[in-house]
């Protein structure tokens, strides 16, 4: 039982942050109606926080400062808890969970749990 959960704890801290690819969110367009703001010029980065999350706040200062490095992108930071029909149809499980988002609102990179910067600037590049 030990070396299971050990295994999963290793496995979840190597996955943790992770910006993918998630197939299914391809199809998946958001608009500045559903996000309350408005979307970038040339993208989007969503993050979706609760106010008790601790890796919620590290991750608004990572985004904010990309967003302020690249021109054009813009940080929306939405409480989960107050979206649930969002959070629903997104299949969040966890927070923070960012979506970046490219120019016409598609969902081209996921993360469940706090990002890196570098992570997110290679993202951004995808989506710009």
């Amino acid at each position: 039982m030990l070396a299971l959960a050990s295994a999963f704890g290793l496995l979840r801290a190597r996955r943790d942050g992770r910006l993918r690819v998630r197939t299914k969110d391809d199809a998946v367009r958001l608009s500045a109606s559903e996000l309350g703001a408005e979307l970038g010029e040339r993208a989007t980065l969503v993050q979706f926080s609760t106010a008790f999350c601790q890796p919620c706040r590290a991750t608004r200062r990572v985004l904010d400062e990309v967003a302020g490095m690249v021109a054009g992108v813009a940080h929306v930071e939405i409480d989960a808890e107050e979206k649930l029909d969002l959070v629903r149809r997104l299949e969040i499980l966890r927070t923070p969970t960012v979506l970046v988002l490219d120019a016409g609102g598609r969902v081209v990179r996921r993360a469940a749990g706090q990002p890196r910067r570098a992570d997110v600037i290679a993202a951004l590049g995808e989506a710009v």
